[in-house]
């Protein structure tokens, strides 16, 4: 549960190491700090993020998910996002796949709508079970409120060292547009004993979407950079954010934005004995804008793209289809074999990697 005393990050798994970056100095215009954050997103595409000041509702989210998580399954599942390719709602354990076996998830999560947060009381996509729709007001939207600020910051930065017009970004992720964006709560279940320290509760992918804005106090999350052919865990730090580039914003730039994949396992040690939970804002691009280069807006990345051809750049999907077709194929009750794991998948460099 939120706020139980947790063990330490045991000090002999292997991790691999993050940039640390000041939103602080992102926000003064610090020339050190945003080539700091440029290297992290062309690189491995993860990066920590201290004092981005969301302490609070990150603390009000939790609290909101413990609360949810606490109704009885039956309840929880009158929210299911069922098997259409929605993801707003209530998610239970086994609902999807992990892998092109068909290995079934462990974790159990709510998504709310970035458009249900800001439109309440009006509904947009969804109604959600009575502990969320109560913490509307006082924990969602507050959170949703503040991952939108600081995530639409990140992106006026990437527009500018891209070099595309102003406000190309803002105007693709604009909040006025219905979308995939969405807040997150997860939680996985103790999974203690070698036995299980390798089994993926949540399978090997991309994100969806743009800007990731994680929140955990358990280890479990595990990255592997282009290159590389093992795992590692990104060890948490308390008050830091884990933010990562998501495939659309991968996308848009051609490849210099790098959208890497990465998997969530048991946390390691002692601390596999206790429920894992995290929280996560997705900022995700207008449902209607096309998934491709940004190539006629930005020299640098028709560049970039001239430099891979072996790659596709244009997806011929609008965003709102990508990510539909992502949840959806990911869906148990969807699966027919392995080629619908291969459906489900986005930019991933390692595609059959479990």
């Amino acid at each position: 549960m939120p706020g139980t005393a947790l063990p330490p990050f045991p000090a002999d798994v292997r991790t691999h190491p993050l940039l640390v970056i000041d939103y602080d100095l992102l926000k003064a215009g610090d020339s050190t700090e945003l080539d700091r954050l440029w290297e992290a997103a062309t690189s491995i595409g993860f990066w920590y993020l201290k004092n981005h000041g969301a302490d609070k509702e990150v603390s009000d989210m939790f609290n909101m998910g413990a609360e949810t998580m606490a109704l009885p399954l039956e309840e929880r599942l009158e929210f299911e996002q069922g098997d259409e390719g929605r993801s707003f709602g209530y998610k239970k354990a086994g609902a999807n796949a992990v892998d092109a076996s068909g290995q079934l998830d462990a974790v159990d999560f709510i998504n709310v709508a970035k458009d249900d947060a800001l439109a309440f009381p009006n509904v947009i996509h969804r109604t959600y079970p009575a502990p969320t729709t109560a913490a509307m007001p006082t924990a969602v939207t507050p959170f949703v409120r503040k991952s939108l600020e600081i995530n639409s910051s990140i992106l006026r930065i990437f527009n500018d060292r891209l070099g595309l017009p102003e406000g190309t970004l803002d105007r693709l992720h604009s909040l006025e547009e219905h979308s995939g964006s969405e807040a997150r709560v997860i939680r996985a279940p103790p999974m203690p004993g070698k036995a299980l320290a390798d089994t993926a509760t949540l399978g090997a992918h991309t994100d969806f979407g743009s800007l990731s804005f994680l929140h955990n106090k358990l280890g479990g999350l595990q990255v592997m950079p282009p290159g590389h052919t093992e795992w590692c865990y990104v060890k948490p730090l308390p008050g830091h954010a884990i933010c990562n580039i998501g495939d659309a914003l991968s996308v848009f730039s051609g490849g210099i934005l790098q959208s890497n994949i990465h998997r969530v396992v048991p946390p390691p040690g002692i601390q596999a004995e206790y429920e894992r939970w995290s929280l996560v804002f997705f900022t995700r691009p207008g449902n209607s804008g096309i998934l491709r280069a940004l190539v006629e807006d930005s020299p640098l990345i028709a560049a970039s793209v001239q430099k891979h051809p072996d790659r596709n750049f244009d997806t011929g999907s609008t965003a709102g289809d990508w990510f539909a077709r992502r949840i959806k194929y990911q869906r148990i009750n969807n699966r027919k074999g392995p080629e619908t794991w291969a459906a489900s998948r986005g930019t991933e460099h390692t595609p059959t990697v479990a």
